[in-house]
C-alpha cells in the first residue's frame, strides 16, 4: 500500500488533482497494483481527507505539548516517534499536522513489528502534501529514502 501513496505523490503535483476514487482504482490498476492494496490505500485516503475535514473546522483544538500514549509508543515504537518530535521541534510540522500524521499512522501500524520508519516517513509526506504544504527538495528525498539502502563514501 505504501507503494501506491509514494505513487500518488510522485504523479500528482497537487493531493486536490488527483482523480476520483472510482477513477484513481481503475488507473492504479492498470499500473499494476493489486486490487487489495488498492481498497487499503483508498480508504486510508478518506480518512486522510475526513482528518483534514475536523482541522478545518477545529485548528485549534491541539495542545502544543504531547505525552504519546502506550499504544503510539507500542505501535510506532521510539524510532518513528523520535523523527515525528524532531519534524515538530524543526518547525516541518505543528502541533495540528502531529496529531493528524499519528492518527493515519496508528490506522496502518498493525502486527507485533509496529511500523518501520520508512512507512512512517510515507505517511508523514502524505499528510504534509494533502495540506498542500511547500516541499523542500531536501526534505522529500529525506522522505522517500531508507537509511539502509544509502551508499556511504
Amino acid at each position: 500500500m505504501f507503494d501506491i501513496l509514494v505513487y500518488l505523490f510522485q504523479h500528482y503535483m497537487e493531493f486536490s488533482a488527483r482523480p476520483e476514487p472510482g477513477t484513481l482504482a481503475k488507473k492504479l490498476s492498470a499500473v499494476g497494483f493489486e486490487q487489495g492494496e488498492i481498497d487499503e490505500a483508498l480508504a486510508w485516503l478518506n480518512g486522510l481527507n475526513e482528518q483534514d475535514d475536523h482541522a478545518a473546522a477545529d485548528p485549534a483544538g491541539t495542545t502544543p505539548h504531547r505525552v504519546f500514549t502506550t499504544e503510539e509508543q507500542q505501535r510506532l515504537g521510539t524510532e518513528c516517534l523520535g523523527f515525528l518530535l524532531f519534524l515538530e521541534n524543526s518547525r516541518i510540522v505543528s502541533p495540528f499536522q502531529r496529531e493528524i500524521i499519528l492518527e493515519r499512522a496508528i490506522a496502518l501500524a498493525g502486527g507485533e513489528e509496529g511500523m518501520s520508519l520508512p512507512e512512517f516517513k510515507v505517511i508523514v509526506l502524505m499528510v504534509l502534501w494533502s495540506q498542500s504544504v511547500e516541499l523542500d527538495t531536501l526534505l522529500i528525498e529525506a522522505l522517500l529514502t531508507d537509511p539502509e539502502d544509502e551508499v556511504l563514501h
